[in-house]
């Protein structure tokens, strides 16, 4: 019998991270020792906004190097999981049938917001990968009800993963790695990884309520809006586990977690 999958969010950063060995990426590399083989992996990334929610329909999405000025090394990697159409398309339908509007995209592919972080997870790329986007028209509520009807997922076998960041400001980023973090930035971060902790989800919709803090946590929301379809999928009884916890270039929250 398929076991139940649990789900992920993952802080992504800087894109140089798909080709570092530091300690975020060997936290990446020892996720899936404790996660059954799942059939398939659903990625929603911070880097795909669109105008309704779309997802990739093509068994062979392409892999999208979405940065520009970094090494070449960077764009010499290669990362191409097969996709799953026939999910996509089902996925599509049971949503539609919930009256939440979802329509496949073979025109998009995994961005580094898959792929960056998946290279580290499952290497082999031998398990397939849909991407689902970020409608820019819905707010947090929405959001977060739709990760809701995505459930379904977690017992047909396929992981879902999120990837952002829940402090992003990369105005207000520090040259190293390491550099100290801003005060708002541990103080934000600390709020939003007690509130998963504790299953106070109305703390993680209403985010804003936190104040400056919040504002200058995220003076943009869709590295944030990922961590919603997440907490979304939490079941009663799910265990939370933090699995990785520290905070680059001062306003750049790598944390990890996974529930269930």
């Amino acid at each position: 019998m398929r076991k139940k999958q649990p789900v992920l969010f993952v802080g992504h950063g800087n894109p140089m991270n798909a080709i570092s060995d530091n300690s975020f990426t060997k936290s990446l590399k020892k996720i899936s020792e404790n996660i059954e083989k799942p059939e398939a992996i659903l990625v929603i990334s911070a880097h795909w906004q669109t105008k309704g929610t779309s997802i990739t329909s093509s068994d062979d999405p392409r892999q999208i190097y979405d940065f520009y000025g970094f090494p070449e090394e960077l764009y010499n990697v290669v990362y191409q999981p097969g996709g799953k159409k026939e999910l996509a398309k089902y996925i599509a339908e049971t949503l539609n049938k919930e009256n939440m509007t979802v329509t496949g995209a073979d025109y998009w592919g995994l961005d580094h917001g898959s792929w960056a972080v998946l290279k580290h997870i499952y290497p082999e790329g031998d398990i397939p990968v849909l991407q689902m986007s970020l409608d820019m028209g819905l707010n947090e509520y929405s959001h977060y009800n739709l990760g809701k009807k995505l459930s379904f997922l977690r017992d047909m076998g396929v992981l879902v993963i999120g990837s952002g960041n829940i402090v992003h400001n990369l105005r207000e980023m520090g040259h190293e790695t390491l550099a100290n973090p801003h005060t708002w930035a541990v103080e934000f971060d600390r709020y939003i990884a007690d509130s998963i902790r504790t299953g106070s989800h109305e703390n993680l919709i209403s985010y804003k309520n936190f104040g400056r803090c919040a504002e200058l946590s995220l003076p943009t929301d869709e590295h944030y809006l990922p961590l919603l379809y997440i907490a979304a999928m939490q079941d009663k009884g799910d265990k939370v586990e933090f699995l990785f916890d520290e905070i680059h270039h001062s306003s750049l929250s790598m944390r990890c977690l996974k529930i269930g």
